[in-house]
């Protein structure tokens, strides 16, 4: 599972302000990595579903134990939203302890920057 594509559960109103979020997850392990992969279809089905979502992605690179998720949102009470429903909180506490390294972005765009690339996304993180 490299990269999954830019999935548009909603389709974004043009020049509307987006909030961005990204994040970067290491795992501990290589069963952790596993963990992670194994709940990620549930997670982005939730996302598919979400209110407010207008698009999200996700990179992996399982044998290093990275993955990367990036997600573009109508507002910032409608991540908060998502973060906080199943199943998405539920699965991110129970995968805290496999965590090595977590790292998280937000940042606003135009709406019509939509989809973003993942080199700005890496390159926010450097």
């Amino acid at each position: 599972m490299p990269t999954l594509p830019w999935t548009v559960p909603n389709t974004p109103p043009t020049r509307a302000e987006a909030v961005v979020f990204a994040s970067r997850f290491e795992t501990r392990t290589l069963g952790g990595a596993l963990k992670f992969l194994l709940r990620t279809p549930t997670i982005w089905r939730q996302v598919g579903r979400a209110r407010g979502a207008y698009g999200a992605t996700l990179r992996a690179t399982p044998f290093k134990r990275t993955f990367w998720t990036l997600s573009a949102w109508e507002s910032a009470d409608a991540l908060k939203e998502y973060a906080a429903s199943a199943p998405h909180a539920p699965v991110a506490a129970g995968l805290r302890a496999q965590m090595r390294d977590v790292t998280y972005r937000t940042w606003q765009v135009s709406t019509d920057d939509l989809p973003l690339d993942w080199k700005d996304v890496q390159r926010r993180f450097s």
